[in-house]
C-alpha cells in the first residue's frame, strides 16, 4: 500500500495519531487490560493522561480500578501522580505503578515480565518506606501490597497461566493482600 491508501486499520498510511495538542498518540481503542483493539472497535474508556489528584484521590481512583479488573489503568492514575506528585514522593508512585503493571502482565499472560515486575514494585516500595520511615503513606499498607505482590508472583510462576486481574487484585488499604 502506498503512503495515500489505507492501513487496513481504518486510517490513512503514512498518518499518526495525534492528540488535541498534536503529540503523537495512540488513538486505537483498549480493552481492560490495555491491550490495543482494531480502529472501530469498541474499547473500554482510557484513563484520562496528567490529571493532578490529591494523593487520596489516587488511591481512591486507583483501587476502584483494579477492583475493576483494569491494572493497566490504575498504573496511569499512579504515573499521574509521579509525574505531579512531591519530588519526596516519585519512587513511591513509581513503586505502584510497576505493581499494577505487573499485575496487568500477569493478565496479560505474561507470566515472566508479570512476575518481574511485581517483585521490583514491591522492592520498591518497601525502599520508599525504608528511607522514609512512612508505613502507612496515605493510608497505603505497603507491608501488605509488597507480601500480596510477592505471593502473587510466586503463584503465577507456580502455576504457569494468566490470572484473572479482578480476582486478583491488591487492597491498598488495610484489609490485607489480595481479595
Amino acid at each position: 500500500m502506498g503512503s495515500t491508501g489505507e492501513t487496513g486499520s481504518g486510517r490513512p498510511s503514512g498518518t499518526r495519531d495525534r492528540d488535541g495538542e498534536g503529540r503523537a498518540r495512540n488513538a486505537r481503542p483498549r480493552d481492560g487490560l490495555g491491550r490495543p483493539l482494531p480502529y472501530g472497535a469498541d474499547g473500554v474508556p482510557r484513563q484520562p493522561e496528567g490529571v493532578v489528584r490529591t494523593p487520596e484521590e489516587t488511591v481512591a481512583e486507583a483501587q476502584r480500578l483494579l477492583d475493576e479488573g483494569k491494572p493497566f489503568h490504575a498504573h496511569e492514575v499512579f504515573e499521574d501522580a509521579w509525574k505531579s506528585g512531591p519530588d519526596q514522593e516519585r519512587e513511591l508512585w513509581r513503586g505502584l505503578a510497576q505493581l499494577a503493571v505487573g499485575l496487568t502482565h500477569a493478565a496479560r499472560g505474561n507470566l515472566t515480565g508479570g512476575a518481574r515486575l511485581l517483585r521490583r514494585g514491591a522492592g520498591a516500595t518497601e525502599a520508599w518506606v525504608s528511607q522514609t520511615g512512612q508505613d502507612l503513606p496515605h493510608g497505603i499498607d505497603i507491608a501488605s501490597v509488597a507480601a500480596w505482590a510477592r505471593e502473587l508472583a510466586g503463584d503465577v510462576e507456580r502455576e504457569g497461566r494468566a490470572v484473572d486481574a479482578r480476582a486478583r487484585a491488591p487492597r491498598l488499604r488495610g484489609g490485607g493482600p489480595g481479595r
